[in-house]
């Protein structure tokens, strides 16, 4: 068994923090960095990339929708060619970031809104992939595990997909995420977290809010780094899944 966990990270601004970064980095094994759109600055994406550098962590790029008011939760109904060269721009600009610190992107993740309409909007999901291949075909898009159609999109453009699962959300029954607008959307306590995590590596399930299994395989595993307690959350998920046997290692290209 192995997964690779990762975590979105850089999603400060200007004199804004957003998490605890260094710490997180400690644990994790991928870096999912804010290129600017829904958070990070110039300063603060230079800064988590050489962070994750120097902690042996793969760095990949988390471009969002143009929304630094929203934090790229606000689904926006962009055109098709605004979605890929948008994508196309953050990743450019992340890449060139890893390049300047000795390192190449590995993966690209969608944010927040984006994210959620490519796992279920096959024009949406085409459009980021589009982006992503025109960044660099080498690189890995990272999806909501399940989403056929996001799988889809970066099959018909030549990119190796990687199936993401999350630590710390709540399921629905149907695979989909718990909505944010729920208060019981995100597991705040890391025992939680970690119970869910393992679950999910070894038994190929999470579990909805009635307690039924939702079938969920994945090759990534996300925490929060905005969330309160985001290190201790990752630490308590790499030390349960390290004690069931799992290995973690970062996704290759």
């Amino acid at each position: 068994m192995r997964i690779d966990l990762n975590a979105d990270l850089g999603e400060g601004f200007g004199a804004y923090a957003m998490g605890d970064d260094a710490a997180v980095l400690e644990v994790v094994t991928s870096a999912n960095v804010a290129c600017g759109f829904h958070g990070g600055d110039p300063r603060v994406m230079d800064r988590t990339v050489g962070l994750a550098v120097r902690h042996g962590v793969a760095v990949g790029a988390h471009p969002g929708h143009w929304d630094l008011r929203g934090f790229g939760r606000r689904a926006i109904p962009a055109e098709p060619a605004e979605i890929e060269t948008d994508v196309l721009y953050q990743v450019g600009a992340l890449s060139a970031f890893a390049h300047a610190h000795g390192a190449g992107l590995v993966h690209v993740k969608p944010h927040g809104a984006l994210y959620n309409q490519a796992a279920a909007d096959h024009v949406v999901a085409r459009a980021v992939a589009r982006g992503v291949a025109r960044a660099g075909r080498g690189l890995v898009l990272v999806g909501l595990a399940g989403s056929s159609v996001m799988r889809g999109a970066a099959e018909a453009e030549g990119l190796r997909f990687a199936a993401e699962a999350f630590a710390d959300r709540r399921y629905e029954p149907d695979g989909s995420l718990r909505s944010r607008r729920h208060q019981d959307a995100v597991l705040h306590d890391p025992a939680a977290a970690a119970a869910q995590a393992v679950s999910i590596v070894r038994d190929g399930h999470a579990l909805d809010l009635d307690g039924r299994a939702v079938r969920v395989r994945a090759d990534t595993l996300c925490i929060h780094g905005d969330a309160p307690g985001a290190a201790e959350t990752a630490r308590a998920v790499r030390r349960a899944l390290e004690a069931a046997g799992v290995t973690v290692g970062a996704l290759t290209v």
